[in-house]
Parts: structure tokens; C-alpha cells; sequence
């Protein structure tokens, strides 16, 4: 009834004045139909996992809406259902338009004279006029600009990936009557912003769930929405793994092992370990096809070599070998072809990379050593043992081998147009010298083409005498052995060198005399490294790494542009001298240092200042305005601090301050800002002042090592803009109206005498996480937690007093990580199945945890279930995760 109510309210506007009375009806019987059309989302059952995005787009589109013309881009790797969904959309809502128009590969039919007839057959379509023609591009443009804005129409235009295709077809939004919606599916993202869609209107595809995944292989391959008692697990997840939620793949395995006997089904399986799907590989490779020649190689190298690498360092590794990476990357994301993960390192679909390195190995497919790039371990072993390397090897990625590195040496004498090389040994290289017993003496050689140089736990003392290194743009020799760059302390000029890591190694100086152009050195954790000569200008220098060393003195004066300098546990360091300008540093690390006296008068980008620990440290000098910039102050553990000078005005937007403090000195920050004088006492057991609820501009407040503060003013709750807080020690309860920091997005709570928290802390509707971990005495949780709407991540992290969790829990819709590693939780309620975002739980060594939940396997996103138990203990889910 509710729904005919719903309808009905929408026809008031309808009236029988001065209209015929069969016409009324008519108008009235079409509205209803359209309104039923749209409320009946049923969707036909064999479209798999379809439902819910045809939902998702068709609630965005607003088709009752006439106010404005929509272009809508699906936008997906090949085989993903791009072309299925706009389908599925486009037989749901076309009943709502005047016209309609579906324009299938629009990228092959538009080659040579395409375009006209495409543009024919939208006309066509969308005015029913098959009389219609069309001379040539221009003209169809001539036509569609006259004839279409008269009507409300629906155009899909399927599978496009080039602009002049949509400047053609879909020109401008004017083109068309108000109301009118346009779908373009494509491969391409950079397709639809060239085209102007607004980035809301882009709807990226998603790969189907497992569960799909099975439901639609059970069609295909059984033809029923079960499978044969017996495939289920064994085969069926297995396929469905393989396809790695690619509706394409999963039709064509299940179409090919429909009917089949289970041998044939491990036989195909087998095979596809080796000889990847043609079908499959056939409609990703189009995507391939459109690259440029530098593009492909880019591809090739991430598919074959760089896939789980940082963007940032594959950024480097690529550029040193000569490549555009920047905007190669980003082509290849835009066209589907690799994803940036959440963490910032490169994604590629195991099918993409399966086709990728098919690629790579086609011209010669049965004789490795001829191959551009070598990664398998087992030809690679061949090749090196057997002494088969050729000159048509470019990169090679040797990965936990156990081969002696003398013998990686002999074989790359053969591979004399190598630019790329990766070596990583799973154990010490003392270790071979012992187990090989070969002599290294005079079998060190690397190739003078190598561009890219990335070898860790290098044996050797130095680099090869023959090695001139001309080329090297990109060296990384973590744990190394070398002490000296060079045999004998010879300088060679590395004048193409930019990047340099040899951290851990057994350097005791190093001259940044021979590489001028330098713009990264990382040599932390060098604990033999007691000198670093800077004789000569370094302006490409921007970030320098030295945390641990033996250094006792640097000087700046050489490097004016530096950006990120880090000091960090160098114990023997008393003087910083930064006697020139240092516009561009905003990152200082110091923490664990001797230095005594800071002079800042010349960073005035400082954004990061880390001094924790610096026992020696006494004053800080900042002259007015120099550190207008600064977000994050550390100065934790300076228990000899004394003075800090601060000009006025400054440190406006300071983020971050964390002091502790063994005495009841007043720490003077400058007067007349939103930080005055911020007095702290600790092992005192007093209160916080009042002053520090005046603090409106801090966004992090944290109390570190505040082991004795027995209580906590409840005037840190005027801070308005506060978004983080820490919380340490012996407090015995939080103040009653926390819930007046608004701001809050994340509280952690180390507080070792808590037994409570109060209700109010339900009222932080815009807290993110709660972190309560090491609360050994917390006994509950408040009821009401299901008010944190907003809360994503809850740790409970070993709080062993802990029995149970509020059945509110299933109210956090927004929960994605829930981890109560050895709490005291006897069991989980039951409603934490409703919990549809949630991604990761971590419910190790629980030992009072008797049992899971059932219905696990409803959490859609879970992507990570940690379950370990004590020796001799078992949890056993009500039903099977």
C-alpha cells in the first residue's frame, strides 16, 4: 500500500479540465507503468552481481530529473562487465526517455569511415527514422547539434577509447534535450576527463566477490546455481581463484569445464599455471595495444619486474633506466592496466600480469636466456649456472636464489647491454662464501650499462675495479659489506648518479665529491660512518639520511636546497652548523642527538622539528617569523632544556607539541598567540593548568611518559579544533565532558588504572579510532558504542579485563578493523555479522574465547581473519567461515 500511496501522491498535477477523458487515462496509466519500471529493480538472474551496481548507478542518475544533461563514464579493465552493466542500466530506464540509442564498440567500428555510420545509427535510433543519412563526420555533427536537443534521450556509447570518438558522437552537453543521459564506457579514465565528466559521474567497476565469483562459475560450468556434490570445494574455488573476480574469465573456464570430469578440470587447472586463458588474454591485450612503444616497455617492466613496488621508488628505478615514469604510470592506471594501491604501491590484476608477461616472453618462448627481462627463478638459475646469458637480456631480478655471487658475476660478463639488476640473497653472503668455497678474487664485474644497480647484502668490499659506472643513475646496496666505494680510496666521478642507498652497509666516510648531482643519499644505520665530505656544492641534494651514524659534525653550507635531513640515534653529533640559508628544509631530525644549541634563523619552511630525547639539548634560537610553518614540535625526554626563543608572530599553525618534564619550569613559547606559557608538571601528581584549554589552535595533544599524573583537567576539552588525543599514565578517569572535543577523529588511551569509560564518549561523532589498548583493568565498554557512527577502527588490544563487547556494535557501519588480540573477551556478539565493511579482525589469543559467531562468511569485506591459539587450544565457528 505504501508504495501505491507513493505513486499516487506524485499524480496530483494531473487534472481532467479541458482534456478528454480517454487521453487523462492514457496519461495517467503511462506514469504509473514508468513509476512501477522503476521501482521493480529486478534484474535478470543471470547477470550476476549485478544488481546492486545497477542500484548503485541508477540512484545517481536522477532520471525523473530534467533540470540538466548527464554524462555518466563506467570505466573498468577489459572483461570486468563494463558493457554488461550499462546494458543492465540501459533496459531498466530507457522506458523513461522519448529516445534511446545502444552504440556497441564504438573502438572498433569507428576505424576508418566509422564514425559516420555510428553517428547514423544514434540519429537513427533516437528520432526512429531510418531514412536518415549521413555524409561524413561533420556533417553527423551538423545533424545531431539541429535534431537532438528536441528529445529526451538515452545513449550508451560502448567501449570508447578515444576523445575525437566522443567529439563526434557526444560532443557537448548541449547537443542534447535536458533530461537526456549519456553512458560511456571505456577503458581509458583520461577518455572521460577529457570529455569533461565530472569525476562524480565516473564509476569505476568492481571486481566481483568471491561469492559471486561462485555463483556465476556455477551457470556457466553446471548450469545450475549449485554445483556437483563434490566440485564445490575442491575445483570449483579453485577456478574462481584462478579468475580472480574477472567476469570474463570466470564465463569462459565454466563454459569450458561444463560437463567435464574431474580429471580434465586438475589437467586444465594445471595447465593454466603456464599457459594463461587465450580468450582472456585476447580482450586485455587491446588495452595494451593502445599504448605508445615507451608506454609498453613501462608495462612490460612493471608486469615482469615492479609489480608490489612503492610508486615513489618504481618512479625512480624507471626514470634512471630512461623512461618517462610520471606520466607513464599514469597512463597505465588511467587505462586499467595497473592500480595504486591504498599503501602507494604498484597493483596489477593477476591476469594483466599473466598477460604482460606473456608478452615479454613471446618472441622466445621456448629459449629464456633471448628474453628482454629474466624474473623466473629456475631459467634464471639455468642461465647463470650454465653460463648462457646473452646480450639480449635488460633486466634481471634474481629473488631468494641460492647461487654464489661470483658466479652471478661470471654470467653477467655475457649480458653486456643489462641495465637493470636485482639481487637479493634469503641469507647472509658470508654464508655461500662458505658453502661455494670460491675464491673471489678477480671475478668481480658488473656491465658499464647498468643504470639500475639494486643488490642487497653485497659480499664485496667495494665495487668491481673495471666498473666505471658511467651510466648508474640508481644505486641501492642495503646490509652491504662495503666499507669503501672504491678499492684503495680511488675517486671515480659518478656524474649521472641521483640516488644512493647503502644504508646498514660498512662505509666509514664518504665523499659527495664524486657524485655532485646527487639528489638522495641514505646512509642510516651505518654505525662505522664517522665523516661525510661535502667539498663541493650539492644543489640537487634534497633528502640525506645519516640517523644512527658515527657523525660528529655537519655542515650545511654545501647543501642549500636540502628538504628532509635525518639525524635521528647520531649520539655522537654536538654541532649542526646551518650557517647559510635552508629555504627548502621542512623536515629536521634529531631526536637521540648531543646537540646542545639549535639556531633556526635560517629554516623558515621548517614544518617538522624532532628533538626527542636530545638529553644535551638547551636552547632553541628563532628569530620572528622563521618558523611560521612549523606543525610538529617534539621535545619529549630534553630533560636539560631551558630556553626557547621565539620571535613574534609565529608557530600559528603548530599541530603537534609533546614535552615532558622532571622539574616545574615554565617552557616559554612565544607570548602573543594561541599558545602562551605552556606549564607543565608530571611527577609532581598536579593537575594540568587551565591555560592549556586556551590552546585552541593544537590539534594533537599528547601526554607522554606522564607515568604519576593521578588526574586530568577537564579544561582540555575547550580545545575546539582538537583531532588527536593521547592519553598515558595513572589517570583513574576521563573527564566527564570529553564530548565537547568535536573535532576528535582519534583517542588513544594508555591509562593503566581505567576500569570505565564514560558514556559521554558515545558523543564523539566524528571519532575515527579508539584505541584502547594495554587498559589491562578496563572491565566494559559503554552500551551506547553503536553512537560512534563514524568509528572505522577499535583495538582492545590486550585488555585482559575485558569479558565481553556491547550488542551495539552492530550499529558501526562505518567499522572496518576490530582487533582484541589477547583481551579477556569470552565471545563475540553475535550481531558483529552485520558489520557489512569490516576488513580485518584480529582475535589472537583470546584464551576465554570459546567459540566464533556463525554466519562469518556474511562479512562481504573481510579481507584478513587472524585466529591463533595457544598450544593445545581450539575456537570452532558455529558454521564454517
Amino acid at each position: 500500500m505504501f508504495m501505491w500511496d507513493l505513486i499516487w501522491s506524485n499524480l496530483i498535477e494531473y487534472s481532467l479540465s479541458h482534456r478528454r477523458e480517454a487521453k487523462f487515462i492514457q496519461n495517467i496509466v503511462t506514469e504509473i507503468s514508468l513509476k512501477l519500471h522503476l521501482i521493480n529493480w529486478s534484474i535478470d538472474e543471470k547477470l550476476v552481481g549485478m544488481e546492486e551496481r545497477v542500484k548503485n548507478v541508477i540512484s545517481s542518475l536522477q532520471v525523473e530529473s530534467e533540470d540538466d544533461v548527464r554524462m555518466i563514464g563506467i570505466w573498468g579493465m577489459g572483461g570486468a562487465g563494463k558493457t554488461t552493466l550499462a546494458r543492465a542500466v540501459f533496459d531498466h530506464i530507457s522506458i523513461w526517455f522519448e529516445g534511446k540509442s545502444f552504440v556497441e564498440n564504438v573502438r572498433e567500428r569507428s576505424k576508418g569511415m566509422g564514425l559516420k555510420e555510428l553517428q547514423r545509427q544514434l540519429l537513427k535510433d533516437v528520432l526512429n527514422d531510418q531514412s536518415i543519412d549521413v555524409n561524413g563526420a561533420s556533417d553527423g555533427i551538423y545533424k545531431m547539434k539541429k535534431m537532438m536537443p528536441g528529445r529526451k534521450v538515452l545513449v550508451v556509447l560502448d567501449d570508447v577509447d578515444h576523445i575525437e570518438q566522443l567529439e563526434a558522437l557526444a560532443g557537448e552537453l548541449t547537443w542534447f534535450k535536458p533530461g537526456s543521459r549519456i553512458f560511456i564506457t571505456t577503458r581509458d579514465k583520461q577518455v572521460l576527463v577529457a570529455q569533461g565528466v565530472h569525476v562524480d559521474n565516473i564509476y569505476n567497476i568492481s571486481l566481483l566477490s568471491d561469492e559471486e565469483a561462485i555463483c556465476l562459475f556455477n551457470r556457466h560450468a553446471f548450469r545450475s546455481k549449485f554445483p556437483i556434490q563434490g566440485y564445490e570445494e575442491k575445483l570449483s574455488r579453485r577456478v574462481v581463484h584462478y579468475a580472480a573476480g574477472l567476469p570474463l574469465t570466470i564465463k569462459v573456464l565454466g563454459s569450458l569445464l561444463c560437463g567435464r570430469t574431474e580429471p580434465i578440470w586438475l589437467d586444465t587447472l594445471k595447465r593454466l599455471k603456464t599457459i594463461p586463458l587465450k580468450e582472456t588474454l585476447k580482450k586485455l591485450e587491446i588495452s595494451y595495444d593502445g599504448l605508445e612503444e615507451d608506454q609498453k616497455e613501462i608495462f612490460l617492466d612493471v608486469a615482469c619486474i615492479l609489480k608490489g613496488e612503492s610508486k615513489e621508488n618504481a618512479i625512480r628505478i624507471l626514470e634512471s633506466c630512461g623512461f618517462h615514469a610520471q606520466i607513464g604510470l599514469d597512463v597505465l592506471e588511467q587505462k586499467s592496466l595497473i592500480n595504486i594501491m591504498y599503501n602507494g604501491y604498484l597493483g596489477m590484476h593477476d591476469h594483466i600480469e599473466e598477460m604482460g608477461r606473456n608478452i615479454a616472453c613471446r618472441l622466445h618462448p621456448g629459449d629464456p636466456n633471448r628474453h628482454s627481462r629474466l624474473w623466473v627463478k629456475e631459467e634464471i638459475e639455468e642461465i647463470l649456472v650454465n653460463d648462457l646469458g646473452t646480450e639480449d637480456t635488460r633486466s634481471m631480478i634474481l629473488n631468494y636464489m641460492d647461487i654464489h655471487p661470483a658466479i652471478v658475476m661470471k654470467s653477467l660478463r655475457k649480458m653486456k647491454k643489462i641495465i637493470f639488476l636485482f639481487v637479493n640473497y634469503y641469507s647472509l653472503p658470508t654464508f655461500f662464501l662458505k658453502k661455494w668455497k670460491i675464491d673471489v678474487g678477480g671475478v668481480q664485474y658488473l656491465p658499464d650499462t647498468l643504470r639500475c644497480l639494486i643488490w642487497a647484502d653485497y659480499p664485496f668490499f667495494c665495487l668491481p675495479k673495471t666498473f666505471q659506472a658511467d651510466n648508474l643513475v640508481y644505486l641501492k646496496m642495503p646490509r652491504s659489506c662495503i666499507s669503501q666505494l672504491w678499492e684503495g680510496g680511488e675517486r671515480k666521478f659518478l656524474k649521472k648518479l641521483k640516488f644512493v642507498d647503502l644504508s646498514y652497509s660498512k662505509l666509514r666516510t664518504f665523499d659527495l665529491g664524486m657524485t655532485r648531482n646527487l639528489e638522495t643519499l641514505d646512509l642510516r644505520s651505518c654505525i662505522d660512518l664517522v665523516e661525510l665530505q661535502i667539498p663541493v656544492p650539492l644543489p640537487m641534494l634534497k633528502v640525506l639520511d645519516l640517523s644512527g651514524s658515527m657523525v660528529s659534525n655537519l655542515n650545511l653550507e654545501m647543501t642549500p636546497n636540502i628538504e628532509n635531513l635525518r639525524l635521528k640515534g647520531c649520539e655522537d653529533l654536538v654541532e649542526l652548523q646551518m650557517s647559510v640559508a635552508l629555504p627548502m628544509l621542512n623536515r629536521l631530525y634529531l631526536s637521540d642527538s648531543k646537540v646542545s644549541n639549535l639556531n633556526l634563523g635560517l629554516t623558515p619552511n621548517l614544518k617538522v622539528l624532532e628533538l626527542k630525547d636530545c638529553y644535551y639539548l638547551q636552547e632553541i634560537h628563532a628569530p620572528v617569523g622563521c618558523l611560521k610553518n612549523l606543525t610538529r614540535l617534539n621535545l619529549s625526554g630534553c630533560l636539560r632544556f631551558e630556553y626557547f626563543w621565539f620571535g613574534t608572530p609565529c608557530v600559528d599553525s603548530l599541530a603537534t607539541l609533546k614535552l615532558n618534564a622532571e622539574s616545574l619550569d615554565i617552557c616559554p613559547l612565544h607570548p602573543n598567540s594561541n599558545l602562551p606559557k605552556f606549564k607543565f608538571r608530571c611527577i609532581y601528581n598536579d593537575v594540568l593548568p587551565s591555560s592549556s584549554g586556551n590552546l585552541e589552535k593544537l590539534l594533537s595533544f599528547g601526554l607522554c611518559a606522564c607515568t604519576n599524573l593521578e588526574s586530568f583537567s577537564a579544561s582540555i576539552c575547550g580545545l575546539q579544533h582538537l583531532t588527536a588525543l593521547t592519553l598515558e599514565g595513572c589517570i583513574p578517569e576521563l573527564p566527564k565532558d570529553l564530548w565537547k572535543l568535536e573535532s576528535l577523529d582519534r583517542l588513544t588511551l594508555r591509562i593503566q588504572e581505567i576500569k570505565h569509560l564514560p558514556d559521554c564518549i558515545c558523543m564523539l561523532k566524528h571519532l575515527k579510532s579508539l584505541d584502547l589498548g594495554f587498559c589491562g583493568l578496563l572491565e566494559q565498554l559503554p552500551m551506547d558504542l553503536g553512537g560512534l557512527e563514524c568509528l572505522e577502527e577499535l583495538r582492545l588490544t590486550d585488555c585482559t579485563s575485558l569479558r565481553d563487547i556491547p550488542d551495539s556494535i552492530c550499529q558501526l557501519k562505518c567499522l572496518k578493523l576490530l582487533h582484541i588480540s589477547r583481551a579477556g573477551i569470552c565471545c563475540l556478539p553475535k550481531s558483529i555479522i552485520q558489520l557489512k565493511h569490516l576488513k580485518s579482525v584480529d582475535q589472537g589469543f583470546c584464551e576465554l574465547l570459546e567459540e566464533l559467531p556463525m554466519d562469518l562468511e556474511g562479512l562481504e569485506c573481510l579481507e584478513e581473519f587472524l585466529l591463533r591459539c595457544s598450544q593445545g587450544r581450539s575456537i570452532i565457528p558455529s558454521s564454517p567461515i
